[in-house]
């Protein structure tokens, strides 16, 4: 452990902005999708885990997935945003409030992967192109597809302003519908929305633009990017690096570089364990749960953890903007936290620590820990379609190689 001479000094622990919210330290809970929005409605459930997240001394809680639209669906059991819903996330946002901490919803489309089931509509893309992840083929979306989607993104903004959201986070990381339109893998149009990455970036780019002009100045616009897809012939750093400045000309107010493709390199942007006895046991689908047990671990690709792993790949998008870049990527110490602020990041971004324990901010800053004890076995992504996001140590009956329960 790194000496110091006291924990209130160190940077991580004071406040910090973005746009003109101001957090009360520098550490955000990440996006996760939690799998607590039964018929796409958030759940007392959902609110009492970012009420949590809140008391446990994070800056500032990010509630996700949320849908611009309900073509945007992957699962049943997540938001889309509409009017219906906008009490019980106003009760969310109080509840956080109440505990000190601020409160960011992730705002995005699943495009090609979204989840017929779910929506009752055939998934779209920026070209017509197979999902494995779903068995399914989605259709070129239209020029009209586009302006929809992007006015759909306004109208989601402006609903999670009336909900008091102190930001939103537009994810176009992840293999979703705008990073699907930035990667070569899944973009193949020949029109003025494919071929150069001028134009791969055209249909992001239109969507924060729009974002920006629906909330104004000031208010905080966090827009989620890939480093790299993980992937042969996805995007890479190169062009990531391009992404980021025309993602800060278009109105983003910080930047959070990622990485990975839910539909194919889904493990790439946590790294550790790939849990397919447990995504078997949860899984409701029988032909899917015998693709599983026969192909899982061909088609998932295990990658080993270490701490800090995207450092090298986010320091490049750090040094190429002005707004601040939000660190995530192997945060498990608070000596992790320490070397991000080093190197000249503004905040950072948390995800299985808290979930492993809600007051691991609290913990750190009292010194009663320095470190996590989570162990990336990344069962709480599995179990997510049954019980909810909760670390697995925490299930009765389920131990992980760590923990005893």
């Amino acid at each position: 452990m790194q000496q110091t001479n006291g924990i209130d000094d160190l940077k991580i622990f004071t406040p910090g902005k973005i746009g003109k919210l101001e957090l009360r330290n520098r550490i955000i809970r990440s996006g996760c999708f939690e799998g607590m929005s039964p018929k796409a409605t958030p759940s007392d459930e959902l609110i009492e885990h970012h009420r949590r997240v809140a008391a446990g001394g994070g800056a500032m809680t990010t509630v996700s997935y949320c849908a611009v639209s309900n073509d945007g669906l992957a699962f049943d059991h997540e938001m889309w945003m509409r009017p219906e819903i906008l009490p019980q996330l106003k009760r969310l946002t109080d509840a956080v409030h109440k505990e000190g901490a601020a409160a960011s919803i992730q705002l995005g489309h699943c495009g090609f992967f979204a989840n017929k089931k779910a929506n009752g509509k055939t998934p779209i893309g920026p070209s017509r192109k197979l999902c494995l992840f779903r068995y399914s083929i989605c259709r070129e979306m239209t020029k009209e597809d586009i302006v929809r989607i992007k006015e759909d993104f306004g109208k989601a903004t402006q609903m999670a302003i009336d909900a008091e959201f102190d930001a939103v986070e537009i994810h176009a990381g992840h293999g979703y519908l705008l990073s699907q339109f930035l990667s070569p893998w899944t973009n193949k149009r020949k029109d003025e929305y494919g071929g150069s990455l001028e134009n791969r970036l055209r249909f992001p780019a239109s969507v924060i633009r729009h974002v920006r002009d629906t909330v104004g100045e000031g208010y905080p616009v966090i827009v989620k990017m890939n480093v790299d897809d993980g992937f042969k012939n996805g995007l890479k750093i190169d062009e990531s690096v391009e992404a980021a400045r025309c993602f800060e000309e278009a109105g983003a107010s910080a930047l959070v570089p990622s990485c990975g493709f839910t539909a194919r390199t889904s493990f790439y942007m946590m790294r550790g364990q790939v849990p397919i006895i447990e995504y078997i046991k949860s899984e409701k689908n029988p032909l899917t749960k015998i693709g599983m047990a026969l192909f899982g671990r061909f088609i998932v690709k295990e990658v080993p953890f270490k701490e800090l792993f995207l450092l090298k790949q986010a320091k490049r998008i750090k040094d190429a903007v002005k707004i601040p870049v939000i660190y995530i990527g192997g945060v498990c110490s608070l000596d992790n936290m320490n070397t991000v602020m080093q190197q000249g990041f503004e905040f950072v971004q948390v995800g299985r620590a808290i979930i492993r324990d809600p007051d691991f901010v609290r913990k750190l800053k009292n010194g009663v820990t320095h470190s996590s004890d989570c162990d990336h076995c990344n069962r709480c992504v599995a179990e997510m379609a049954n019980k909810g996001l909760v670390c697995a140590a925490d299930i009765k009956g389920l131990k992980t190689k760590n923990y005893q329960t």
